[in-house]
Formats: structure tokens, sequence, C-alpha cells
């Protein structure tokens, strides 16, 4: 879809310099900008490519005056980067503006779908499904019984919603994720095998949630695993049966919750850290990547190591332990140098 200059700076609210009709139908970086592209420039060190670049329009600050001949039409906001910012977000609801329902899928009789969704090819919409408003399921999604899904949420393709999950208004779900898997319940028999324990409860999703692409949320033994309003989960995180997490916490890549943590309110997670079961993360932590957690952490807590400990600490240690190669050599010569002495007078 092609947008005029003169259309973006209204969006952006924005003023001209050069031509107002010229279209645009992609987004690029400035030094990569090509003919028919909108790139941005915040930063003063990327402002040589503004010579040169062939985008056909660059957003640029209101207060910045060029000091060369410019061939792209430029765009002035108050400040770019969000400006740009402001685009990507626009471009990207645009792009997944889809509404209708797209033939072959399946709907339940009994499943409730609210004003203007979108079901794509190959989805499945369970028993007594309750969708709000504005909901997008993209092709091959599985939306499982009794599962509601809040307002302007979107599924994205190969999504799996196991039933009785509850998902809340403005949340997205990326390909892949899977919402309310049996937790790893087993018992251990008399014959040394395993008896698997059922997994009868539920997860619930709060508002402004975001679940990265291949996710995988299990449902509680008993009662809910709950992620609240505006978690923000990245890609391939694994969340155990009975995990709680608290509203605004953001996880990276590749963390491992174990099951009946409670997580709470704004922290911040780094990828590949693993959170032994049972334990209680309190609100505003900060844990460092490929940490391990094996205990209790108190609110405002900065870890880092595996098995965690304080994160200054941490750092104050690792000037020791990273010198350990040369240091240990040095002690070795010093006390085979006293030892020697020690010989000669004797």
């Amino acid at each position: 879809m092609k947008y005029t200059a003169a259309q973006i700076a209204t969006i952006l609210n924005g003023t001209i310099t050069g031509d107002d009709s010229v279209t645009v139908d992609r987004l690029s970086k400035i030094e990569e900008g090509v003919k028919g592209s909108i790139s941005f420039l915040s930063n003063l060190k990327y402002t040589k490519h503004l010579y040169s670049t062939k985008a056909s329009i660059v957003i640029v600050n209101e207060s910045f005056i060029p000091e060369k001949e410019i061939r792209t039409t430029l765009i002035k906001v108050k400040d770019a980067y969000q400006a740009f910012t402001q685009l990507l977000a626009y471009y990207n609801s645009v792009k997944i503006d889809k509404k209708g329902f797209e033939e072959p899928c399946f709907i339940s009789k009994s499943a409730k779908i609210g004003e203007n969704p979108y079901i794509g090819a190959f989805a499945y919409i369970g028993d007594n499904v309750t969708l709000g408003d504005g909901v997008k399921i993209f092709p091959q999604a599985y939306i499982g019984d009794n599962v509601k899904i809040g307002d302007n949420t979107i599924i994205f393709s190969g999504s799996k919603i196991y039933s009785e999950s509850s998902i809340g208004s403005d949340c997205i779900i990326h390909a892949g994720a899977v919402i309310g898997s049996d937790g790893f319940g087993f018992v251990p028999t008399e014959n040394g095998d395993y008896q698997k324990i059922p997994q009868t409860g539920d997860v619930i999703i709060g508002n402004n949630v975001e679940i990265g692409a291949a996710c995988t949320i299990d449902r509680a033994t008993l009662g809910s695993t709950r992620i609240h309003d505006g978690v923000k989960l990245d890609n391939q995180i694994q969340i155990a049966h009975n995990v709680e997490i608290g509203k605004n916490t953001v996880i990276a890549a590749q963390t491992g919750v174990a099951g009946s943590t409670k997580i709470g309110k704004n922290c911040i997670i780094g990828g590949q850290v693993g959170i032994v079961g049972h334990l209680n993360i309190e609100d505003n932590v900060k844990i460092q990547a490929q940490s391990g957690i094996v205990k209790n952490l108190k609110n405002g807590a900065i870890v880092q190591g595996s098995p965690s400990f304080n994160y200054s600490d941490w750092n104050k240690s690792y000037v020791y332990f990273k010198n350990l190669p040369k240091t240990i050599p040095n002690i070795e010569k010093q006390l085979k140098s006293i030892n020697n002495g020690q010989t000669k007078n004797n």
C-alpha cells in the first residue's frame, strides 16, 4: 500500500520540505534506503547518509538544518525517533488489518464471536469459545473448548490455546505458542516408573500481554497459572504449572520457570535464566542472563551467576576468578621458592 509524503506528515503531525506528492510503500534504514522507501534520522552520527540515501522520504527533527543539498523529501517532526516508532506501529497495524472469515475454517455453533473478527484459513474454534470484538485468529491456530479471548487480541498462526484458558484484551500471542498444555506432574511408583498427575487447572492471562513465538505456558495442576497485565515474554520461554508472573514483568528468551514459583511486578529477567520451583521473587528484581535462581529474592534485588548472588559482589568476584589462570601459577612459584629456601636452610 502506497502513502504520499502529505499523508504521512498528517499522521505524524509534521511539516514537509520537498515534494509532498512523493509516494512510499516500505520502511528502511537510512543507509539502505531505496526509491519508494521511508527512513528517519535521529542520531546525528548518521547524518552523512542523509546526503547519499536513495530513500524517497526521511523523517528528521524539526531543529535539523542540512549543510548540503538534499535530494530526498524531508518530514520534520518534534522527535524523529518517536515519530518513526509511531509510523512502525501504524504500518504494522495496517499490515495485519484483516477481517472476515477465510475458508476452510471450523467454528463451533456454540462459539460466540464479537464484531469485526478475523478467522484465518484452517483455524479451529471449539465449543463454547468466546471471542471479543476485533479478535484476529490467524491461519492454523487452534482455540480449544471454553476458551475466552478479550477484545483486539491477536493469535498468530500455529498457536495452540488449550481448553479452559482465558486471555485478556489487547494481547499478542505469536506463532507456535502453546498455552494451557499439561504441567510436568508425575509421581514415582513402586515399579520404578511414573504415574501422571492429572492437570485440571487452567491458564489466566491478563490484558496487554505479549507472548513470544514458541513459548509454552502450562496449565495448573489445581487452580491457575497466572500471567498478569502488561507482562512481556520473549520467544522460547517455559512457564510451568501454577507459576504467577506479576504486572509489567519482562522476561528474555529461553528462560525457564519451574512450578509454583511466584514472580512479582516490574521484574526484568535476562535470557537463559533458570528458576527453580516454589520460590518467591518479589517486585522490581533484576536477574542477569544465564543466572540460576535457587532461593527467594527480596524486593529490588539484582543478581547474577549460577547459583546467583548479589550483582555487585559477582562483579567484584569476577575480577578475581578471571585472573585465576595467572594468579595460581604465581602462587605456586612463590610456594616452591619458599619451600626451596627452607630445604637449603635445613
